[in-house]
């Protein structure tokens, strides 16, 4: 028995809910698929499929197989892909793990170039604000603003500046401040963004010539922990809010925000691209890292 064949076999039966359509899928007849998958459960002694007339349903022992075996099946064609023809054309599922606000505002909007150039690709994005463990969720990469995690491998990609703004209502309602203290000393709402893992609000960082300013004691009636949300607070008038320059610029450009204090931005934030060591030589992961960056390199021309 080729054992990587039959295990590459009962992966597509299970993935396409049948032996016929799994069949198909590998253009096969119908009894040699059921022929092997019968061979590696001679092999390894339990049953993975039950089997009836109208359906075929995964077993326990089945499911726990898979679980083990797909993501194995996953790099094993990663690495064929990188010696072999299909490294100028990469396929297969690509999981991305990344934030809200990057994925709307940043990625999504590029995609069809993406999509165009690598069709074989299947990208899924793990949409998200919480930090995932790649290696334990088996993400193939994620978008990062933190290079700290020894167990990953990270490169920087690019970099993104800070706005701090404000809805024209609530300017006219409280004032605009004119120095970073001010947000403090005339009581301004701040809608702060906090961790949803740890649960620590984000200061507000401020540079101007040398001179740094941070406020980590500001007024906050609302706080949130989702960057679509921060920005959606905003936009409500609920008060001032610091962040990302990508976020806010339609807003700003619309008039719907205006921006405070321009001549106090912070350092940009560095943006990462992490990624489990077993996906080093992945091709899929190669030609997403190169695109993104290109993204990346093209806000700061926008």
């Amino acid at each position: 028995m080729d054992h990587l064949q039959a295990i590459r076999i009962f992966a597509r039966v299970v993935e396409t809910g049948g032996f016929s359509r799994a069949a198909q899928s590998m253009q096969m007849p119908n009894a040699t698929v059921s022929k092997w998958v019968r061979s590696l459960e001679d092999h390894l002694g339990v049953k993975l499929l039950e089997r009836s007339t109208r359906s075929v349903n995964v077993t326990t022992e089945g499911v726990a197989y898979y679980e083990r075996i797909q993501p194995l099946l996953t790099e094993l064609d990663d690495i064929e892909a990188t010696l072999g023809r299909d490294r100028a054309n990469p396929r297969g599922a690509l999981r991305v793990d990344t934030g809200g606000s990057t994925a709307s505002g940043i990625l999504i909007p590029a995609l069809p170039a993406f999509c165009a150039r690598y069709p074989d690709i299947q990208l899924q994005l793990s949409v998200t604000d919480r930090t995932a463990d790649l290696i334990a969720e088996n993400i193939d990469c994620a978008i990062r603003s933190t290079a700290d995690d020894p167990a990953l491998v990270t490169h920087a990609i690019g970099t993104l500046r800070w706005t701090t703004c404000a809805s024209p209502a609530y300017l006219a309602a409280h004032g605009r401040p004119l120095h970073p203290q001010q947000i403090v000393d005339d009581g301004h709402a701040v809608v702060g963004y906090f961790s949803a893992s740890s649960g620590v609000t984000q200061p507000l960082r401020f540079d101007r010539d040398g001179e740094s300013i941070v406020l980590g004691d500001v007024r906050s009636t609302v706080l949130v922990s989702e960057s679509n949300a921060h920005l959606a607070t905003a936009l409500a008038g609920l008060g001032i809010v610091h962040t990302l320059d990508f976020m806010v610029r339609p807003a700003i450009a619309r008039g719907e925000l205006v921006p405070i204090l321009t001549d106090w931005r912070p350092a940009p934030l560095q943006v990462y691209l992490a990624y489990p060591p077993s996906r080093r030589y992945s091709a899929k992961v190669r030609v997403f890292a190169d695109w993104v960056s290109q993204i990346y390199a093209n806000l700061q021309d926008g």
